[in-house]
C-alpha cells in the first residue's frame, strides 16, 4: 500500500521537472530569435536621428517574424520615441537644406563677402533699419526740431569702423563740412542730423550700408539777445527752432522788479508779454530774436473828467500842458450833436467850483486862445441849442 502511494508523487514530480525545463527552454529560443532579428530590421532613419541626436541607446524596429509579435508590443514606448526621432531627423535635414541652399550648381557657395570684416552683420543690420526710419517724412513742431547752422560741431560716428582721427567737424561759412570718407564736401546748413546722416551714408562708396550717427555736439548758430532787468544779459544760444521765453529768461536771470518781456522780430511787431500774469502763456523764441526786460510803465496818478456830447466820455489821464482841445481829442471828439460851447470847472481853494465857458469853435479857428487844463478838471460839451 505503502509504495503504491508513493509512485504517483514520484511520476508528478517527473513530469514538473520535464515540463518546466522545456518551457524554459522555448523562452530562450525566442529571445535570441526576437533579438537576432530585431538588428537586422532596424529603421535606418531613426538610426539617423538616433546619431544625430547624439544618443547611443539602438531603438529595436519591428520584425517580419510573426514570432517577434509579442517583443514588439511589449515596447510601445519605444515606437512612440522613433516617431519623435524621425520628426527631429526632418527638423535637422530641413535645416541642413536650407544652410546648403545658398550653393551654386558647380557646388560653390553664393555668398556676398563683407567689404570690411570689423563691421559686424548687427551694424550692417541697424544702419539699414536706421536708414529706413530716418527717410520716412515726420512732421515735427518746431520745438522739437533743430536745423543745422554755421559754426556748429558735429560729432560724426561710423559705427565698426574706430579711427584715431577726430570724429568732430565744423559747419564752415558757406554751409559745408568737410568729411573725407564722403569725399566733396557736403551741405548741410539748414539740415536736421538724420537728414545729413542720410547723405553721408549715401556718399560712401567702401562699406556696404554703412551706420552712420550725427550728432551736434556743440550748438552755436540759433541765437537770441536779451538786455534789461536781468542778471546776465547777453547771448544766449538756442538748441532748437523754438524755445520758450520763460527757458530763455530763466537762463538770463529775471530782476525781481521787472514786470514785462518785449520780443522785437524782424519784420514783425513787437510781443510785450506781462511777467507778472501767470495766466498768460509763454510764446516762443526763434533765432535773431531780440528780448528786453522791462518795468512797467507806472500808471497816471493825475486825472481830468470830461461829460456831455463826447464820444468817448469818462476820467482820463492828465499830464502837465493839457490843453482844452486836446482833453477833446482825447476822448475821440465830440459828437455829431454836440454845440460850440464847453464849460470848464475847477475846484477853488474855498472847495467851491468856478466854472468858466469857451466857444470850441473859435478856439479851433484861432480866434480865441486854447486854455491850458488843470489836473482834476471837469469838462462839459454842451449841446446844440
Amino acid at each position: 500500500m505503502k509504495n503504491l502511494i508513493i509512485a504517483p508523487i514520484v511520476l508528478i514530480a517527473t513530469f514538473a521537472v520535464t515540463t518546466s525545463g522545456q518551457v524554459k527552454s522555448e523562452v530562450a529560443e525566442n529571445d535570441q530569435r526576437g533579438s537576432q532579428s530585431a538588428t537586422p530590421g532596424q529603421d535606418p532613419a531613426n538610426a539617423t536621428g538616433a546619431r544625430v541626436s547624439g544618443q547611443d541607446t539602438k531603438v529595436p524596429a519591428p520584425s517580419e517574424d510573426p514570432g517577434s509579435g509579442p517583443n514588439v508590443q511589449s515596447h510601445p514606448k519605444s515606437a512612440f520615441n522613433n516617431h519623435a526621432g524621425t520628426a527631429q531627423l526632418r527638423r535637422v535635414s530641413a535645416v541642413t537644406e536650407k544652410s546648403l541652399s545658398n550653393e551654386t550648381t558647380d557646388g560653390t557657395k553664393a555668398v556676398t563677402p563683407n567689404p570690411n570684416p570689423r563691421i559686424s552683420t548687427s551694424a550692417t543690420a541697424r544702419s539699414s533699419n536706421s536708414g529706413t526710419n530716418s527717410s520716412s517724412p515726420a512732421a515735427t513742431s518746431a520745438s522739437q526740431l533743430y536745423r543745422v547752422g554755421i559754426y556748429d560741431v558735429l560729432d560724426i560716428r561710423l559705427a565698426g569702423n574706430p579711427s584715431a582721427n577726430s570724429t568732430l567737424f565744423t559747419v564752415l561759412v558757406s554751409g559745408l563740412i568737410e568729411y573725407p570718407l564722403a569725399g566733396n564736401p557736403i551741405p548741410v546748413a539748414g539740415l536736421t542730423t538724420a537728414e545729413i546722416a542720410d547723405i553721408i551714408r549715401q556718399r560712401i562708396r567702401i562699406f556696404e550700408k554703412p551706420a552712420i550717427t550725427v550728432n551736434v555736439r556743440d550748438y552755436a548758430s540759433h541765437t537770441v539777445t536779451v538786455t534789461g532787468f536781468v542778471t546776465a544779459p547777453g547771448t544766449k544760444i538756442l538748441h532748437r527752432e523754438a524755445v520758450p521765453l520763460y527757458a530763455i529768461l530763466s537762463e538770463a536771470l529775471v530782476l525781481p522788479e521787472a514786470t514785462r518781456a518785449t520780443i522785437k522780430r524782424e519784420g514783425r511787431a513787437p510781443i510785450v508779454v506781462d511777467l507778472k500774469d501767470s495766466n498768460l502763456s509763454s510764446p516762443l523764441v526763434v533765432p535773431g530774436d531780440a528780448i528786453r526786460v522791462s518795468l512797467m510803465p507806472p500808471g497816471p496818478t493825475e486825472f481830468f473828467f470830461i461829460g456831455g456830447k463826447i464820444n468817448s466820455p469818462g476820467q482820463k489821464p492828465y499830464h502837465a500842458g493839457l490843453t482844452l482841445t486836446q482833453a477833446i481829442l482825447a476822448s475821440e471828439g465830440v459828437s455829431t450833436s454836440a454845440g460850440s460851447r464847453v464849460r470848464v470847472s475847477r475846484q477853488g481853494s474855498d472847495g467851491l467850483l468856478i466854472t468858466e465857458e469857451y466857444n470850441i469853435r473859435k478856439i479851433q479857428s484861432g480866434k480865441m486862445p486854447d486854455p491850458v487844463l488843470q489836473k482834476g478838471d471837469r469838462i462839459e460839451v454842451t449841446a446844440v441849442n
